[in-house]
């Protein structure tokens, strides 16, 4: 089992930049894929980003050219570095990490533009 904890969120104009993190403690060794997936109220959760242990990743249709994955190996991160933000990507920003055979995530961490 893992434990994913979040940080960074917070309110920020439109057109600023923000990063949030997730910090993974627990059964790191199992760690596979992780990435970040957002919840707007009264709509479904989707996919933001997604980065592998060796650094491939896909981005969403909605933020590509605007966000970026990363991931340290040796800290047991990830950080979501979001640019040019809209008011349409506020929404609570969920951390997720895959075990074999288990998802697992974070409790969530707020992110909110205003335009």
């Amino acid at each position: 089992q893992v434990q994913l904890v979040e940080s960074g969120g917070g309110s920020v104009q439109a057109g600023g930049s923000l990063r949030i993190s997730c910090v993974a403690s627990g059964s790191v060794e199992e760690l596979r894929d992780m990435g970040w997936f957002r919840q707007a109220p009264g709509k479904e959760r989707e996919i933001v980003a997604l980065v592998s242990p060796s650094g491939g990743y896909h981005l969403g249709n909605s933020v590509k050219g605007r966000f970026s994955i990363s991931r340290d190996n040796a800290k047991n991160t990830i950080y979501l570095q979001m640019n040019s933000l809209r008011h349409e990507d506020t929404a609570m920003y969920y951390c997720w990490a895959y075990i074999t055979g288990r998802d697992n995530w974070g409790q969530g961490t707020q992110v909110t533009v205003s335009s």
